[in-house]
């Protein structure tokens, strides 16, 4: 067959019309999606995506999805982390945008305005979600957006100017320590802003009062404190732009999954680094707006001994945060029957509802604001060995998982903890109590007596049996917990940080024997009337009984 002349050729390729055609346009790379909303029943997300949105903001969206009272927010992917360390710590170019459409859609649902002076405001919080839980590892902000024009609107709004100020003063204490920076130098021992508190608590009452008893006075001072605090430690003033604010919390939580606590944890845990944080944006609600308020932490069984009963404690007019920093020693869950008996009820019923969907014990912060309850978080509980045990086994014959389940909910490591060290019968009768408290880790543990987790640290390393002795552990004192042969507080609950780290970790603890004065100064405990020295005392704390 003749070939075809190459003019030939050029026609036989040319529409017939005589016209070029036109290339049809490469399609538009969509930009990945940096924000999944939740809110009104209705969420962008679910709790089969923890890898994407964190273990927070995964339940925040299967919880908004099954209809508990979650107030809306949005979540920030674990992808935009990766992004933030990958880019000098910026965000991709669309996140902005989405970020402020997650706050218009708050506003709409909440019927505020961010940033309003003239009525109330939307505050919101911001707190961290990694793929596996880190309790208290890394940060949170709550009541953002309050600023000196703000939280006259929330007094205004509320007709509650204590509520506005308490709330204020919370939120420059937050912001001052997670997003600025003004936290404990390594010789303190008291935070900063602690130290505050309990100076002007002495000079105004000459004691030391129960925050909820603060005046109006005492709150305004104590943010002007606050601020004077922030400039001289950072020598920049307080932000009072609610976007600049947002922006700076954000950033600090991505921040805090390179923190050295958030960094030890993973260590022990072996959780990837390449994983990174959720960041959680969520509407406020609020605890501390009066006696008809109150928030608290919760599990659906008790996380200690694996008794199938409601377990966990709360506080009346109070933040979530003062529950698990174990500032205030809370009541037992079961006493709301007392304070907000319909409020109980409810709990109980979200209680069942939350194992009945998630077939492992939960582990749930909530906020009653003015009687109505509201779920902040659900996770799967952190446990001890021999609850690990009995849960598994009593799911089994309740016939909410199987036993092929159950089997591996029991990690060998945990099997080590139901071996646990108890005390001799013997030695036990001869021995004397000299202060009770809460038992929030089983066994029994025997050390020196140490006020620092550094300290602690440093002479376990050393080859010494130490325990770790603080009025109340925060995230900081992590290195020193992990070293401990056991841990008592002075203040906190079963709910605290101290007594989760220590369950996780199998760690003898006792919280809240309020018997206990440590001087941290002098590096000197008293206790009915013996001296216990940092570095030469012993002292046996049984965690199972809580002496």
């Amino acid at each position: 067959m003749a070939r075809k002349s190459s003019a030939s050729r050029r026609a036989a390729t040319k529409p017939a019309s005589g016209r070029r055609t036109k290339r049809k346009p490469a399609a538009k790379h969509k930009a990945a999606k940096c924000v999944y909303y939740f809110g009104e029943g209705k969420a962008d997300g679910n709790g089969k995506m923890k890898p994407l949105l964190g273990g927070k903001g995964a339940n925040l969206a299967e919880m908004t999805r099954i209809a508990l009272p979650v107030p809306p927010g949005f979540t920030i992917s674990t992808e935009i982390c990766t992004y933030f360390y990958a880019h000098n710590r910026s965000y991709p170019r669309t996140m902005q945008a989405e970020v402020e459409e997650g706050i218009r859609r708050m506003e709409r649902i909440m019927g505020t305005t961010f940033g309003d002076t003239k009525a109330m405001p939307l505050l919101v919080a911001v707190r961290s979600g990694a793929r596996d839980s880190m309790p208290g590892m890394m940060d949170t902000i709550l009541n953002l957006g309050l600023n000196d024009e703000t939280v006259l609107a929330v007094a205004k709004a509320t007709n509650k100017e204590r509520f506005a100020w308490d709330c204020y003063r919370r939120f420059i204490q937050m912001y001052g320590d997670v997003v600025m920076g003004v936290q404990k130098r390594p010789e303190e021992d008291h935070e900063p802003f602690e130290t505050v508190i309990h100076e002007l608590k002495h000079e105004r009452h000459h004691k030391d009062i129960d925050d909820t008893k603060l005046s109006v006075a005492d709150l305004k001072e104590m943010v002007a404190r606050f601020k004077n605090l922030v400039k001289e430690r950072t020598g920049k003033q307080f932000p009072n732009d609610p976007w600049a604010q947002l922006q700076g919390s954000i950033g600090a939580v991505f921040g805090s999954w390179m923190n050295d606590r958030a960094i030890v944890y993973r260590r022990k845990y072996n959780i990837p680094q390449e994983w990174g944080t959720a960041v959680n944006v969520q509407a406020m609600v609020f605890g501390n707006t009066g006696v008809n308020s109150g928030s608290g932490v919760a599990f659906t069984r008790d996380p200690a001994t694996g008794e199938k009963v409601f377990y966990g404690e709360f506080l009346i007019n109070a933040q979530g945060e003062d529950v698990v920093a174990g500032v205030r020693t809370p009541e037992p869950v079961a006493d709301l029957k007392k304070h907000l008996p319909k409020a109980l009820v409810e709990l109980e019923r979200i209680r069942h509802v939350l194992e009945a969907h998630f077939k492992d014990v939960q582990d749930f912060e909530f906020t009653i604001q003015d009687g109505k309850v509201f779920m902040l978080q659900t996770r799967n509980g952190k446990r001890t060995g021999v609850a690990a045990v009995k849960f598994a086994c009593d799911m089994v014959r309740e016939k909410l998982i199987e036993w092929k389940t159950a089997i591996t909910r029991v990690p060998a490591d945990q099997l080590d903890q139901v071996l646990a060290p108890v005390f001799d019968r013997a030695a036990l009768k001869s021995a004397k109590a000299i202060a009770s408290g809460l038992p929030a880790g089983p066994g029994a543990a025997t050390g020196r007596v140490y006020f620092n987790a550094d300290r602690a640290a440093a002479a376990a390393h050393k080859g010494e049996k130490v325990l770790l002795v603080r009025v109340e552990t925060s995230p900081e004192d992590l290195r020193g917990m992990i070293a401990a042969e056991g841990i008592l507080t002075a203040r906190g609950g079963v709910s605290s940080h101290a007594a989760l780290v220590a369950r996780q970790m199998g760690k003898v603890c006792i919280c809240g024997a309020s018997a206990l004065n440590i001087d941290y100064r002098a590096k000197t405990m008293s206790v009915n009337g013996a001296i216990f020295r940092e570095g030469e005392n012993y002292l046996s704390i049984d965690g199972t009984s809580g002496t």
